[in-house]
This record gives structure tokens, C-alpha cells and sequence, in this order.
């Protein structure tokens, strides 16, 4: 039986990038269960945005380090 999702759950800011990438992962198979009540499913869908957008946040910032590293020109990725 896949775990609840609480209808009121508390906004808590994950420890790190992996830590709401593995969340989400969880919240999504939960989701994809079809059997959570449809209070439920709004909360799981609420706090995916939330973790969704701290990653988009944690790359951003990660690309601009490395810009700032590369000195403001990013160089594309080859694997050698």
C-alpha cells in the first residue's frame, strides 16, 4: 500500500539536490499508484512543484558557478 501523503504537509526544505531528486522520485510513484484520495494527490502534486523548483534553483546556481569558474563562458561538455 503506497504511503499517505498528509493533506497538510509542512514546507520543508530538503538537505540537498539528491535528497528532493529522491523525494520526488518516491512522490511520483505514489502518485502513479492511483490510490491515494484526491486531497491527497493535490498535496503530493504541491509538494513535487516545491521540490521540482529547489532543483531548478540548485542547478541554476550551480551553472553559475561554473560560469564564474570558466570565467563567464561555458564551454560545452565532451567526454574524452
Amino acid at each position: 500500500m503506497p504511503k499517505a501523503i498528509p493533506a497538510t504537509a509542512p514546507i520543508k526544505t530538503p538537505a540537498s539536490y539528491e535528497a528532493a531528486l529522491e523525494e520526488l522520485d518516491q512522490l511520483v510513484g505514489v502518485i502513479e499508484s492511483g490510490q491515494l484520495p484526491l486531497e491527497q494527490l493535490l498535496a503530493g502534486y504541491q509538494r513535487g512543484a516545491q521540490l521540482l523548483a529547489f532543483c531548478r534553483d540548485r542547478l541554476a546556481a550551480v551553472e553559475n558557478q561554473i560560469k564564474v569558474l570558466d570565467e563567464g563562458t561555458l564551454k560545452p561538455w565532451t567526454q574524452e
